[in-house]
């Protein structure tokens, strides 16, 4: 029992990073940033308290997000993350060395497969699987992904959008982009700049998408408002804007039809059988930007297909990565460290 205790399920974000133990459920989930003294090397933080560093940090201090669109980017900033959540997951029974399932976007070149194997090995893992986030995500919204049925999945996440068609345990058709999560803050930003001549931080951003961010016409998402202080760009002073609901709508609405046409072309890619079971069975969708208001209105209206949210969106990678642990014909055919 305790061996099985000691398998981690990781949903390795490019914004959040989720641990799921095998018997304990999701135990860490956190900012997927580390920070760090440039003159030194040494860890300052990681997660949390990293993140409220992000642009406010002295110039020997740099707070980093070590992930880009769902995979490596700073191989040594990752692999201090991952070593430190895994040992953080594994706090109270460190005695046995891990089985991990990492879950990785579709279409994962073998150079960035191979850093996340090792970064898994050497952070301290007995072993490394590699699982397709969709799968997972199928998985973690209790999907029968091994059965004869057209099952399809849509994972927006912080840097990767990925819809899939499982059926009998394996992805049949996939698409992959990285437009999501990050793309919509940086619309935001955008927008801002080009109407108000006011320059707002990323976190800014983050923080108007969450409150206020929509992509669906709706009277009561028209009325949200935010307040946001940026720079002004003319004056370099601070300038205090009320932001609506409607006009983020606008900002990001080119962002939120790129992943609307990811879903069709998977949908178009999906053998006629499969698209019957999916017309009657519906999609679900995970991940953060699945929170977006409005998000599974207008994948609906666009593929006349009824969309839903996943029960607990944000967990589905790392729940689904470490159930796949008890599926030994799917586990058979993830990558894996030799």
């Amino acid at each position: 029992m305790m061996f099985g205790r000691s398998d981690l399920g990781i949903d390795l974000g490019t914004a959040n990073t989720l641990v799921y133990v095998r018997g304990k459920g999701i135990v860490i989930n956190e900012p997927s940033v580390i920070s760090i003294n440039v003159e030194t090397n040494e860890i300052i933080k990681v997660g949390v308290e990293a993140k409220k560093m992000l642009g406010k940090t002295p110039s020997y201090i740099q707070a980093i997000r070590p992930l880009k669109d769902g995979v490596i980017a700073d191989y040594d900033v990752a692999l201090a993350m991952l070593t430190y959540f895994i040992n953080k997951a594994q706090e109270k029974f460190s005695f046995f060395r891990p089985r991990v399932v990492i879950g990785v976007p579709v279409g994962v070149t073998e150079v960035e497969s191979r850093a996340l194997l090792t970064a898994g090995k050497e952070a301290g893992a007995k072993k490394v699987f590699l699982i397709e986030e969709p799968m997972a995500t199928a998985l973690g919204a209790g999907l029968p992904v091994e059965e004869p049925q057209g099952n399809m999945v849509i994972d927006i996440g912080g840097g990767t959008t990925e819809a899939a068609v499982i059926s009998l345990g394996s992805i049949v058709t996939s698409t992959s982009t990285r437009i999501a999560g990050d793309e919509f803050d940086e619309a935001i930003i955008q927008y801002v700049r080009e109407i108000y001549r006011v320059s707002i931080g990323v976190r800014t951003a983050e923080r108007v998408k969450i409150e206020i961010g929509n992509v669906y016409p709706l009277k009561e998402f028209d009325e949200l408002q935010t307040e946001v202080v940026g720079i002004e760009l003319s004056s370099g002073l601070p300038k205090r804007l009320i932001l609506t609901g409607g006009e983020i709508r606008e900002a990001i609405r080119p962002t939120a039809m790129q992943i609307v046409e990811t879903a069709k072309v998977t949908l178009e890619n999906t053998p006629p059988e499969l698209v019957a079971d999916i017309t009657e069975r519906g999609i679900v969708v995970a991940g953060g930007g699945s929170l977006l208001r409005g998000i599974t209105d207008l994948l609906s209206k666009e593929t006349g297909i009824k969309v839903y949210q996943a029960e607990d969106p944000m967990t589905c990678v790392a729940k689904g990565a470490g159930m796949v642990l008890d599926k030994i014909d799917i586990l058979a055919r993830l990558k894996t460290a030799e």
